[in-house]
């Protein structure tokens, strides 16, 4: 017969064999794809602890150019939720879903965002150097608009209360006080703009990005490139841009992180216009950079453009 110390151990011992399958499933996460960085960051701070985030397109990386590799189609297979930008801003999503067997609900973060129409240069039906056809494209890069990142946040949001009910409240306290950040991130760059001169708020980017952005903050960009890296800028183009550059005494020109520098640095070698700085447009940086989540990404480009715009001619 066992002594009273074995009995303690072998209850010991059954309450943990007992607890141990209740700890693994409290510890499980919601497996989450996001297609690129910014959505990325989004899920992770809104998700936390609860969910394990998967990015496709990750940190610098070309949203308009990726392709899809056979470990992406592993992860979106595994995903119980799959997040997108939306307005046709991953052109090979569809493809990859169908190809994946992916069984994951999809919840597309520009829900509810009137888009914007593409540049008056990109007439639909105009087909880039590539051939591809713009018809009927909306201006995909919404998130330069802190009010639409607000919409992405109360979508995703949802989409994960909706995925992992159990989670609810924590999503909804993450998501009210990530929204008071991006309240204040507003109200910081409209901060900024202000302090720019009226007659020096305008600058050339590589591509469309900031088509949002000029909208909501009143900074105008000019870019050689279409909305889409893939369009590939024409020497006519480039010459418009230089010369609309000198005539208008527009003060800078600004990489992107996704572009290369050659188109940017040529039109600042030919017109005068100084190289402002990097900005990061459709992608944020590694973790370790100047714009490693969306916040610090937005506070970045928007120090850059003050610094390379605020100063009158020396």
């Amino acid at each position: 017969m066992p002594n009273r110390r074995e009995l303690v151990a072998g209850l010991a011992a059954g309450l943990i064999l007992a607890a141990a399958p209740l700890a693994a499933r409290a510890q499980e996460k919601l497996p989450v794809v996001a297609s690129f960085s910014i959505l990325g960051d989004f899920v992770r701070e809104i998700g936390a602890e609860r969910v394990s985030v998967t990015t496709l397109v990750g940190p610098n990386g070309d949203a308009h150019v990726y392709s899809p590799t056979p470990a992406d189609a592993k992860s979106m297979a595994g995903a119980k939720l799959i997040v997108v930008n939306g307005f046709k801003f991953e052109g090979w999503m569809t493809r990859l879903i169908k190809s994946s067997a992916a069984k994951g609900t999809v919840a597309v973060a520009t829900t509810g965002i009137t888009p914007q129409a593409l540049p008056a240069e990109e007439e639909p039906g105009k087909k880039d150097a590539h051939g591809h056809d713009h018809a009927g494209r909306e201006d995909p890069h919404a998130w330069q608009n802190v009010a639409n990142a607000k919409i992405y946040i109360a979508n995703i949001r949802d989409a994960l209360s909706a995925a992992d009910p159990a989670g609810k409240a924590v999503y909804e306290a993450n998501a009210t006080a990530y929204l008071a950040k991006l309240d204040a991130l507003d109200g910081e760059i409209k901060a900024a703009v202000a302090r720019i001169p009226a007659d020096r708020r305008k600058a050339i980017t590589s591509h469309d990005a900031f088509g949002y952005f000029i909208k909501a903050y009143g900074i105008d960009f000019i870019a050689p490139q279409g909305v889409s890296t893939e369009a590939e800028a024409s020497a006519k183009d480039v010459g418009r841009i230089i010369r609309q550059v000198k005539a208008e005494k527009i003060p800078a020109v600004f990489l992107e992180n996704v572009t290369n520098p050659r188109l940017i640095e040529q039109i600042a070698k030919e017109s005068g216009a100084k190289i402002g700085g990097r900005v990061y447009s459709d992608a944020l940086s590694e973790a370790s950079g100047p714009a490693g989540t969306y916040i610090a990404m937005m506070k970045h480009n928007i120090s850059q453009f003050e610094k390379a715009l605020g100063a009158g001619p020396a």
